[in-house]
């Protein structure tokens, strides 16, 4: 599980009425928010006035109109403005967390190294069948597959299977990147050990793949070459490279890591190459793909909510920790210009990067990782 650890805890102002309400938040989804007060405050949507602000962060985690709700809860018994904040602790623990999953995936090569057969199947939560239940269809929930089944690479035999498994009294939700936060991870770092198993370089064994994926293959070029992929590193560092078709953008990633003999990983550099069509505000692009890149990093170092005796254990920054500054790469971010529609930006760096950071730590190390957060401990010399 990941909690959202949003910079401004969630928090509303009410100011409830005898025949109106009226809230000041800042949400990802006003209509939501409006009608999940309504019925806290037993009021017709209409009578229910949302003024919005800045998030303070968001990620998914301003979606959720639970806080808004339980703050007209308590608004009703007080004849005046109410504001409710939650603290740093209430927030981590009492948070609707990413889920988790678990995949059994295997391949098929031929006598060159040449994938024949893919076959995924993994286990999971379904957010889409609670937050909006006419999106889940046939049992199939199309975020939690998005970034296992729409690969960019020829795969003549492919199969993917997803099992809805929901975790008991424990509420999922959207965390930023959503499905492919988790499938990601998964494909790339397996893409990566089926290069390995053929003694293949890892780029050149994607590339040889995206033949019929010309934008694809574009940006697995270019961060390669903006990496000086292949040039020697120091013992103890690596390169590894991830590429994703995602958002309705294209991305690649290759992060530089370095790997202590405590197992301490310290990722130094990251290149990203995108091609998300036509860039309205190119700044704004690179800003959300450095921020996603932090995000990402966090939740592969550290990112992970544990439970004893039916609590959350972790509560502030001590225990849930996050990339800071000293920690944070160097980010080289370079957008391929086209004409292209406009794809997504702002979830796109945090998955990506996740399998880059894996696949780097197996080139200095030589040991695998199939879990995430990284267990420095199965790293050590």
């Amino acid at each position: 599980f990941l909690a959202h650890a949003t910079m401004e805890p969630m928090n509303c102002t009410v100011h409830a009425r005898k025949d109106e309400c009226e809230i000041w938040i800042g949400s990802q989804a006003i209509t939501r928010v409006q009608a999940f007060a309504a019925k806290a405050a037993d009021l017709s949507p209409e009578k229910v006035i949302v003024h919005n602000h800045l998030l303070g962060g968001g990620f998914g985690r301003r979606l959720e109109a639970d806080g808004a709700a339980r703050a007209v809860q308590i608004a009703r018994h007080v004849d005046g403005p109410v504001k409710v904040v939650w603290t740093r602790e209430e927030d981590v623990q009492h948070d609707m967390y990413r889920p988790y999953w678990v995949d059994r995936i295997s391949a098929g090569l031929d006598d060159k190294g040449k994938l024949i057969a893919w076959n995924n199947r993994f286990a999971g939560s379904s957010v889409l069948a609670r937050y909006l239940p006419p999106a889940f269809k046939d049992g199939l929930d199309p975020d939690s597959i998005e970034g296992a089944v729409d690969l960019v690479y020829e795969l003549p035999n492919f199969h993917v299977e997803f099992v809805r498994v929901e975790p008991p009294g424990i509420p999922t939700a959207f965390w930023r990147s959503v499905g492919p936060s988790h499938n990601v991870f998964v494909t790339e770092s397996f893409i990566d050990e089926i290069a390995a198993a053929a003694r293949q370089d890892t780029v050149a064994y994607r590339r040889a793949l995206l033949d019929k994926s010309p934008r694809a293959k574009a940006v697995l070029n270019l961060a390669a070459e903006k990496a000086d992929w292949g040039k020697p590193l120091p013992t103890g560092s690596g390169r590894g490279v991830s590429l994703q078709s995602a958002f309705g953008s294209y991305m690649a990633h290759v992060a530089e890591v370095e790997v202590s003999k405590n197992g301490t990983v310290h990722v130094r550099r990251v290149v990203c190459a995108v091609d998300c069509g036509a860039a309205v505000n190119p700044d704004t692009v690179k800003a959300q793909l450095q921020s996603g890149i932090i995000f990402g990093i966090t939740a592969a170092l550290y990112g992970e909510i544990t439970l004893k005796d039916g609590r959350v254990e972790q509560g502030n920054f001590d225990t849930y920790k996050i990339v800071r500054i000293d920690e944070a790469p160097a980010i080289d971010v370079h957008l391929i210009e086209n004409a292209e529609s406009p794809g997504g930006i702002g979830e796109t760096g945090t998955s990506a990067i996740v399998p880059a950071i894996a696949n780097a730590i197996f080139a200095a190390t030589g040991k695998r990782l199939r879990k995430m957060p990284v267990d420095g401990a199965a790293l050590k010399q």
